[in-house]
């Protein structure tokens, strides 16, 4: 998989084209600015700055990192472009806050069923649970023993290997998640989102995922990160997430962590 897109030029995107270019990825980023605007954005990340109409040609994979709500905003030639062999690869979160309410998402549908249906092509969910910060800084060469391990679950095993392949190539180990239905084990509000795991951890989180507690564990997770001054140390909260999936129980800087994020959120 070697020529690869993405939608989207914020934290999520500049991170992801900068590592697809270090891979040796051929990368072409697109936004809803329009190809000037990603003058300095292509220079500082080495990825080619592409209409947002054209985006998808050629291309062997598809990642789409924006904002959900912007989702039924994409324009539908870019995907009747698509090459048969192209995956597509959601990497995109539902935020309510900033996404305003998703009726089918807040009645438990999986937040990739819904883009899929959206987009009116099959895609895979991968890359979601993991920030900016540790996508840019954690890669790690395979058999790394603190290689984190990300989900990747599709419909088509075909699909779902090639993402696989090409979250390996961007430094870490994927994990066969299943079928798209699963895939709200890696939304936020779950144990396996943003805490790092390890493809030993991974699979222990995603099992203990609550289908009945996906809204109030969302809604919670946002609530607190209102809450945050946006200084927040990244690290504390990353510490503080593994702890409360239930991750470095014995370390003494993780209960130093989950301190200081309550003592920050009662402010």
């Amino acid at each position: 998989m070697n020529k690869t897109a993405v939608i989207g030029a914020g934290q999520l995107g500049s991170v992801l084209a900068r590592r697809l270019v270090a891979s040796g990825h051929e990368a072409s980023v697109a936004n809803s600015r329009g190809r000037e605007s990603l003058r300095q954005f292509s220079r500082e990340t080495g990825a080619n700055a592409c209409d947002i109409h054209d985006i998808a040609n050629g291309v062997d994979a598809l990642i789409i990192a924006i904002p959900l709500k912007n989702i039924p905003l994409l324009p539908k030639d870019i995907f009747k472009s698509l090459p048969p062999h192209a995956v597509v690869i959601d990497a995109c979160n539902y935020v309510p806050l900033r996404d305003g309410e998703i009726k089918p998402i807040e009645d438990g549908m999986p937040e990739s069923a819904w883009v899929a249906r959206q987009l009116g092509v099959p895609v895979v969910k991968a890359l979601n649970n993991i920030s900016d910060t540790s996508l840019k800084e954690k890669g790690r060469p395979r058999g790394h023993r603190q290689r984190v391990a990300l989900p990747v679950a599709a419909d088509n095993d075909d699909r779902r290997r090639r993402a696989m392949q090409l979250v390996e190539a961007l430094g870490f180990d994927a994990f066969d998640a299943g079928a798209l239905r699963d895939s709200w084990r890696q939304q936020l509000g779950q144990p396996a989102y943003c805490t790092d795991a390890t493809l030993a951890q991974l699979p222990r989180l995603l099992g203990r995922a609550n289908a009945a507690r996906l809204t109030v564990n969302r809604n919670k997770a946002m609530a607190l990160m209102a809450k945050l001054p946006a200084d927040f140390p990244k690290q504390d909260l990353l510490r503080a997430a593994r702890f409360m999936a239930g991750l470095d129980l014995a370390r003494p800087g993780s209960w130093l962590a989950v301190g200081r994020l309550v003592r920050a959120s009662l402010r």
